[in-house]
């Protein structure tokens, strides 16, 4: 099948009993054994769920990995993700990486022995560089949040094999729909579920996608020892969202790519951080590795008066956090997803108070534009 054609039947199958359209909610926390040493496919729901499990197979398929493991968050999925390296184990990652994610490694996996050096994924030599004995793993996000920095995937994945290490990507900003790490030689994809594979801001879910089934073995032990898993109700709503992924996508991408010329465009504005512009550092990478750019612009603008005005006045574009929904939302992440890196690390790579953030939605880009006009002269 096709992808647009996966998004809607990848699972068909598990529906034949109940003969539905839709996968239906199976709210059920506990399930009947059929008898003594009978084994049942369902039994307790932190475990597996019907609903969860159409939408993992789901995902699985449209990332072309042999399994989907559905989290309560993005966060989540990491966390669990993160239980598959030894207290001493050395990670590699992605210098820019969602707030949250470097929270965790820093405060949490690293309190708990792990270790980690943060850098430019995208310069080869430097990742080599850094591999030591204990190093397990690369871990990068492409493009990164928020500078949009790119790494090739498939470069990263031939070091990190050569090494014995695991490549994990954070396919968040993508989708399966733009870009299929695995098949570029990544081990594990993760993704925050909340964004644009849910699609529109309702629910909280976070995936991670394994290539092979020795680390879907093991990424199973700890997604039902951890317990993090995902309702039923959630598992529906993010499920329904995938259906309209590639229109969604479509849109977005082509949404993006005007307002992103558009804001290059005012004298205000002095950079505009976009891999879909030629003169972008990844976007060969971009071009070879992916199908599309996405909906994720942050420019930095001339003045903090003129950052707290822009987002004081929006109408259409709404100032909040997240990102992926089929509104246009804006975003100050110095005060919202990087607000907990230190002061100085986020002057030095530009997330300053001038510095914002678009996820763009599926609205008329022309609306969208003229919203931002109206907030930039205002």
């Amino acid at each position: 099948m096709e992808f647009e054609t996966l998004c809607l039947h990848a699972d068909d199958n598990k529906k034949d009993e109940w003969g539905t359209i839709t996968m239906p909610v199976c709210q059920a926390a506990t399930f009947v054994h059929k008898g003594v040493g009978v084994q049942s496919q369902y039994s307790y729901s932190r475990l597996s769920n019907p609903t969860r499990s159409h939408l993992e197979n789901t995902v699985a398929k449209l990332e072309g990995g042999v399994a989907a493991f559905a989290f309560s968050s993005g966060m989540a999925a990491i966390t669990t993700v993160m239980k598959l390296f030894k207290q001493d184990a050395h990670i590699i990652a992605s210098e820019d990486l969602y707030g949250g994610s470097l929270r965790l490694f820093r405060n949490v996996n690293t309190v708990e022995g792990m270790s980690f050096d943060f850098t430019d994924t995208g310069d080869i030599a430097r990742v080599r560089s850094l591999i030591n004995k204990n190093t397990k793993a690369i871990y990068c996000e492409t493009p990164s949040n928020p500078l949009m920095q790119v790494s090739d995937i498939a470069e990263l994945a031939a070091l990190a094999h050569e090494k014995g290490l695991l490549l994990i990507v954070d396919n968040t900003f993508l989708t399966p729909y733009f870009q299929r790490p695995l098949e570029l030689g990544a081990d594990i994809v993760i993704h925050s579920g909340t964004k644009y594979l849910g699609g529109h801001n309702d629910a909280l879910a976070g995936f991670a996608v394994a290539k092979t089934p020795e680390i879907a073995e093991k990424i199973a032990y700890y997604s039902k020892t951890i317990g993090a898993c995902l309702a039923p109700w959630d598992s529906f709503l993010i499920e329904r969202g995938i259906k309209t992924l590639p229109l969604r996508m479509d849109r977005i991408n082509a949404n993006a790519k005007l307002i992103a010329e558009w804001l290059r465009g005012r004298k205000e504005v002095k950079k505009v951080y976009y891999t879909g512009f030629e003169d972008h550092a990844g976007y060969a990478v971009s071009k070879k590795q992916a199908t599309g750019f996405g909906g994720m612009i942050s420019f930095e603008v001339e003045s903090k008066a003129l950052a707290e005005n822009i987002l004081s006045n929006v109408k259409v574009l709404q100032y909040a956090e997240s990102l992926g929904g089929v509104e246009s939302l804006i975003t100050y992440p110095m005060l919202q997803t990087h607000a907990d890196v230190p002061v100085e690390e986020r002057e030095m790579r530009g997330i300053n108070d001038r510095f914002l953030r678009i996820s763009v939605g599926i609205e008329n880009a022309k609306d969208l534009i003229d919203d931002l006009k109206q907030a930039f002269e205002r």
